[in-house]
């Protein structure tokens, strides 16, 4: 069976690895390149759970403030309400402290843009070390002379892990002064497992959410001005991983790797939160759907099975410590449908090739 991308069993073991080249929280901002992936620290007082991340995602929905530090205090102030469940991670509207000011007009770019960690994002990743999670802190950066809508990553210790750089923004924004992102998205490695993030207007373009597939993002968030419906959902079907969004208006949602959604906020909540099954894959095709069927029937409660019968995909989930997936899948011969397509595709472009050389 095919190599498949770096997945969470495989990168766990090695985790600790970066713990200490986390970037301070500093005064100055860090000069470390934006692009950087890095681990962060691990919970103090436990071990992760390796298989249920909690994930936290806060609307921006009803929330308005006369300036951008007013706003920074009132998202700081929702997000203490998943506080009690311990997150892992808890992501941000786009640029949520420019949004919704009211007053007066936008403040310009040079007044709301920074090297992180700086004034801006410092609040949240004081939050992000006084409560052990990652926040995902979408905010503008500047680098040489230039600006960026972009998402900053901060780990367990309120430290720079890095730095996502929005690759499509929008008309008004290139007018406005934003430059687009370096072409070829990042992903960032947490203790948990592997991230990526997609902003807003990039949910147009295919080509940023494969290559995140492809590079074994298991999560994909999604910080955004506007909900996206079920476009969101497409994109977690298409790739299968799990996509979390978070908005300034009407909902943000937590989506399943067969595009289901899981949690969504509304008229009840502007907060929601909910553990993520890292420990699952997703299968595709009748002759690994029944491989599965026989995993399930060995493994019994150990493992979950949920099938999509039309699609002809299989959801299988570890519910019990002493089973990974990928042992699983091993065992007895399966292929999760990302390795699956990526082998049919190397398949194709070698016949294509000798079909072009022939006469």
């Amino acid at each position: 069976m095919p190599d498949r991308p770096l997945n969470r069993r495989h990168f766990l073991g090695r985790a600790t690895v970066g713990l200490s080249t986390g970037l301070a929280v500093s005064a100055t901002g860090s000069a470390e390149p934006p692009q950087r992936s890095v681990q962060g620290n691990t919970k103090s007082g436990r071990d992760v759970d390796r298989r249920n991340v909690w994930v936290a995602s806060v609307c921006q929905h009803k929330l308005s403030a006369q300036t951008p530090e007013e706003m920074s205090t009132k998202v700081l102030r929702r997000m203490k309400e998943v506080v009690p469940t311990n997150p892992d991670i808890i992501c941000l509207p786009e640029c949520f402290h420019v949004a919704n000011i009211h007053g007066g007009d936008r403040p310009p770019l040079p007044d709301t843009a920074e090297i992180p960690i700086g004034k801006i994002s410092r609040p949240f990743a004081e939050f992000a070390r006084d409560h052990r999670c990652y926040v995902i802190c979408p905010i503008h950066t500047i680098d040489s002379g230039r600006y960026y809508n972009s998402a900053v990553i901060i780990d367990r210790a309120g430290r720079l892990v890095g730095e996502y750089r929005k690759i499509n923004p929008t008309e008004d924004e290139l007018k406005n002064g934003i430059t687009p992102g370096p072409i070829d998205p990042p992903v960032f490695d947490c203790d948990f497992g592997r991230i990526g993030v997609q902003i807003c207007f990039d949910i147009n373009w295919q080509s940023n959410w494969q290559r995140l597939a492809e590079k074994g993002a298991e999560i994909v968030f999604w910080p955004s001005a506007f909900a996206g419906g079920q476009m969101l959902n497409a994109m977690a079907a298409t790739y299968k991983y799990h996509v979390v969004s978070a908005t300034r208006i009407q909902s943000s949602k937590i989506i399943g790797p067969m595009g289901d959604d899981v949690i969504s906020s509304g008229r009840f909540g502007e907060v929601i939160y909910g553990p993520l099954n890292l420990e699952s894959a997703v299968i595709q095709g009748w002759r690994d759907i029944a491989k599965l069927e026989r995993a399930v029937t060995k493994y019994g409660r150990k493992l979950k099975m949920t099938v999509k019968h039309d699609e002809a995909w299989a959801l299988i989930e570890s519910l019990d410590d002493s089973v990974d997936v990928d042992s699983v899948l091993e065992e007895f011969s399966i292929e999760t449908s990302r390795d699956m397509l990526m082998r049919n595709t190397r398949l194709q472009n070698q016949f294509r090739i000798l079909a072009d050389d022939e006469p």
